[in-house]
C-alpha cells in the first residue's frame, strides 16, 4: 500500500467501492482513503465474470449510480458495459488513483485506546504483508467468495471425458462451436448462457433439478429513451430512476400479496412465447412462491427464442451420475455433451473472509446483530455494503455511502472519535438476517451475524423504509453509542 494511515479504509472497488469513495470525496472533502482492491482492475464482480452473454438481471436505471446517469439505449446491459460504466465513473472522478490493485485484506484488529482499526494487507504480487491503520473501516466487497463457486459433489464426475466448467472460472480460449453442451442449473447464469451459447453450439441443454421462475423483459426501455431524447440527461435518469424503483416495488408487494395470482400471470407470459404445447407446468413452475428466490429476467424473451427455434432444451430431472460421455439422470435418460456447465451458484463468503477482532478479542460474525442494514453490533466505527435481494444492489449501496459520510459528519461536529451499535441490555429478539431460500443464502445462514424483528435491528429489504433510515432519519438513537 502507498498509504499507512487513511480516515477511511475501503475494501473493494466494485459498484460499492466506487460508490463510497464518491461520496466521501463530496460529503467529507476532508477527509483521506485508500481503497484495498484483491483483483487487478476495477469492477467485482463485473470483471470476474466473463462467461457468454453475462449481463444486468436488473435495469440499469436503478443498478447505475445516483450520480451518474445511464445514457445507453439497453437497460438490461451486457456486462462489459457495465465494466465500462464502473471505470468512466472512477476515472471522471478521480476515484482510480485512491485504488491500490492485488491488495487482499487478511486481518483488521480495533484498538480502543487509539481509537482506529490497524489492518493487515497482502500484496499478491509480493505476498509482502503492509500495515494500514484507519479510523473508519467500511467493507465493499460484496458477500461471496471470489476464488471459487459451488459445485455439488457429483458422482463419476472424474470419468467424464469432457470439460467441465463453472461460470466463475470461464476458460477465455474455450471453443464450443458445434459442441454439445449441458448447462446445469436454473438461475440468472444458466438462463443467460443457454441463449447466447445456443448460437454457436450443436445443442445446448439445461438440465434443472428445480424450475425458477423466469420472466421476458424488453431489453430497452422505451419511456426511459423517449425521456432521454426529449429531457435534460439528469432530469430524465432521475425520473427514470424513481419510475423503476416504485415499479419494482410494486411487483415485489403484488408477489407477496397475491403469489398465487403471480404465478398465474408469469406461467402465462411463458405459454405466450412457448405455446401451449410446451410443458410449462415441469420446466417453468417452481416449488417455492414467486420471490422466495431472485425472480429470473430474459430480455427480449431470448431464452423462449431459442427454446422455439430447437437450438435449445431445458430438461427436468435429478442427476444420478457423470458417465464418460455425459449425464446418466435418474429416470434413466443420458445426456451427451462435450461441455458440462455447472451454473450451480456462489459460495457465499461474509467480509472476504478476512478476521475481524476488538482489542485483540475475535470477533464471531454469526454472534452479532446488523444494525441498519449496515453496521454490526460491537463493532466500532465499522460499517459494511450490502445491497437488496428484491432489487438493484445500487439502490442499497448508494444509501450506505451516504449514510456513513452523514455519520462521520456528525461524529467530526461532536468531537467523537468512536461510534458503535450496541444491543440494549436487555437484548433484543433474534430472527435470520436474510428471508430467502436461495441455495447460496441457506449453505451460509449459520455464519452470518442476526437481524432483529423491530427496527433499527431490522433488515428491510425495502427502498423507501431504507430512505427514511438512512437518508432522513437521524444518525443517533439509544441503540448507538458515541465516546
Amino acid at each position: 500500500m502507498k498509504v499507512r494511515h487513511v480516515d477511511v479504509l475501503i475494501v473493494g472497488a466494485g459498484i460499492s467501492g466506487i460508490g463510497a469513495a464518491y461520496y466521501l470525496q463530496v460529503n467529507c472533502p476532508n477527509k483521506t482513503y485508500a481503497i484495498a482492491e484483491a483483483r487487478g482492475a476495477i469492477g467485482g464482480t463485473w470483471d470476474l465474470f466473463r462467461y457468454p452473454g453475462i449481463r444486468s438481471d436488473s435495469d440499469m436505471y436503478t443498478f447505475g449510480f445516483k450520480f451518474k446517469p445511464w445514457v445507453s439505449a439497453k437497460a438490461i446491459s451486457p456486462g462489459e458495459d457495465i465494466r465500462n460504466y464502473l471505470i468512466e465513473a472512477a476515472a471522471e472522478n478521480g476515484i482510480d488513483k485512491h485504488i491500490n490493485f492485488g491488495h487482499k485484506v487478511i486481518a483488521a484488529d480495533w484498538s480502543s485506546e487509539t481509537a482506529t482499526w490497524t489492518t493487515r494487507i497482502r500484496e499478491l504480487a509480493t505476498n509482502e504483508v503492509h500495515t494500514v491503520t484507519s479510523n473508519f473501516f467500511l467493507f465493499c466487497g460484496g458477500y461471496y467468495n471470489y476464488e471459487e463457486g459451488y459445485t455439488p459433489d457429483f458422482s463419476g464426475v472424474e470419468t467424464f471425458k469432457g470439460q467441465v466448467i463453472h461460470p466463475q472460472k470461464w476458460p477465455e480460449d474455450l471453443d464450443y462451436s458445434n459442441k454439445h453442451v449441458v448447462v446445469i442449473g436454473s438461475g440468472a447464469t444458466a438462463v443467460t448462457l443457454l441463449p447466447t451459447m445456443a448460437k454457436k453450439t450443436a445443442s445446448i441443454t439445461m438440465l434443472q433439478r428445480s424450475p425458477t421462475y423466469i420472466a421476458a423483459r424488453p431489453e430497452q426501455d422505451k419511456i426511459a429513451n423517449f425521456l432521454r431524447r426529449v429531457l435534460p440527461t439528469r432530469f430524465a435518469y432521475s425520473i427514470n430512476r424513481w419510475k423503476n424503483i416504485l415499479l419494482g416495488m410494486y411487483l415485489f408487494s403484488f408477489a407477496r400479496r397475491k403469489p398465487e395470482k403471480t404465478k398465474k400471470l408469469l406461467k402465462a407470459d411463458v405459454r405466450q412465447h412457448l405455446g401451449p404445447d410446451y410443458d410449462v407446468d415441469k420446466h417453468f413452475t417452481p416449488r417455492y412462491n414467486p420471490w422466495d428466490q431472485r425472480l429470473c429476467l430474459v430480455p427480449d424473451g431470448d431464452l423462449f427464442d431459442a427454446i422455439r427455434r430447437g437450438t435449445a432444451s431445458i430438461v427436468t430431472d435429478e442427476i444420478d451420475r457423470f458417465t464418460e460421455n455425459g449425464i446418466k439422470l435418474k429416470s434413466g435418460e443420458e445426456l451427451s455433451a462435450d461441455v458440462i456447465v455447472t451454473a450451480t451458484g456462489l459460495n457465499a463468503e461474509l467480509l472476504s473472509g478476512m478476521q475481524l477482532s476488538v482489542d485483540g478479542n475475535a470477533v464471531d460474525l454469526a454472534k452479532e446483530f446488523v444494525y441498519k442494514g449496515m453496521m454490526l453490533s460491537g463493532l466500532p466505527n465499522f460499517a459494511f455494503s450490502v445491497g437488496y435481494t428484491n432489487a438493484s444492489w445500487t439502490l442499497k449501496s448508494d444509501m450506505v455511502g451516504e449514510y456513513v459520510c452523514r455519520l462521520l459528519n456528525y461524529m467530526d461536529k461532536r468531537g467523537f472519535h468512536m461510534c458503535v451499535a450496541t444491543v440494549p441490555a436487555e437484548g433484543i429478539e433474534s430472527a435470520p438476517l436474510i428471508d430467502f431460500s436461495s441455495g447460496y443464502i441457506r449453505r451460509a445462514l449459520d455464519q452470518m451475524p442476526k437481524q432483529g424483528v423491530v427496527r433499527p435491528w431490522k433488515l428491510h429489504q425495502n427502498y423507501i423504509l431504507d430512505r427514511i433510515s438512512l437518508g432522513w432519519g437521524s444518525v443517533t438513537d439509544v441503540n448507538i453509542v458515541f465516546r
